[in-house]
């Protein structure tokens, strides 16, 4: 990792951190509404983000298995409620991408079990479903009837940051492995990776200071 790419990790981190720290400044103001969730969100991830980063120093366990299976599927997860649920007010299409996000990890087991891209499998499948959804909500947006007030829109933030980062960093997870061999373009994509991260939770800290709580 470059020296840029160091400042850019780190800032990442402090970013997340900020994001939070901002998001519980509007706990109160939000409190018995549905962006509370996204508020304990940003927090729990945070947390997790320091624990994958120094929580090895005093617990042994395996970075991989910790982000694979417990902290992106909680990201994915989350977005998938945000998006069907409280924004398009629609039960039955999260199940529908929830499940079929689980059953990616199934699927994951049986035929890349031996495989180094069976982790990239189901992130990639969760970007893709996410990816259907943040398309969905850009059309709901621009059909909307305050279309000329998107600024006060909580959602136009945070449906531009998981655009710039989830849908993004799509093909550099995707191929993550074999673009190792092509190191050059691998760290464009990694210095996007953190960069895009960077913005996005700018970009979730402003939905908090002009997004609407009814938006």
């Amino acid at each position: 990792m470059s020296d840029f790419q160091k400042f850019l990790s780190d800032s990442f981190l402090w970013v997340e951190g900020a994001a939070a720290i901002m998001a519980l400044l509007y706990l109160k103001k939000l409190k018995g509404h549905y962006w509370q969730f996204f508020i304990y969100y940003l927090v729990t991830i945070f947390i997790c983000e320091l624990i994958g980063k120094w929580g090895g120093d005093y617990v042994s366990f395996s970075k991989t298995k910790y982000y694979n299976y417990i902290v992106i599927p909680f990201q994915f997860i989350f977005f998938f409620w945000l998006y069907a649920i409280k924004s398009f007010n629609n039960k039955k299409l999260f199940w529908i991408v929830a499940l079929t996000y689980v059953i990616s990890f199934i699927l994951s087991r049986l035929f890349f079990k031996e495989s180094k891209v069976y982790f990239s499998f189901s992130y990639t499948l969760g970007c893709l479903l996410l990816m259907f959804l943040v398309i969905k909500e850009y059309y709901n947006q621009v059909n909307s009837a305050n279309i000329l007030h998107f600024n006060e829109n909580r959602m136009f933030y945070i449906n531009l940051g998981v655009t710039l980062f989830y849908i993004g960093t799509l093909p550099f997870f995707t191929f993550y492995s074999l673009l190792r061999a092509y190191i050059q373009i691998w760290n464009i994509y990694f210095d996007y990776f953190l960069l895009s991260g960077i913005v996005m939770y700018v970009l979730f800290s402003i939905s908090f200071i002009w997004g609407k709580q009814n938006s």
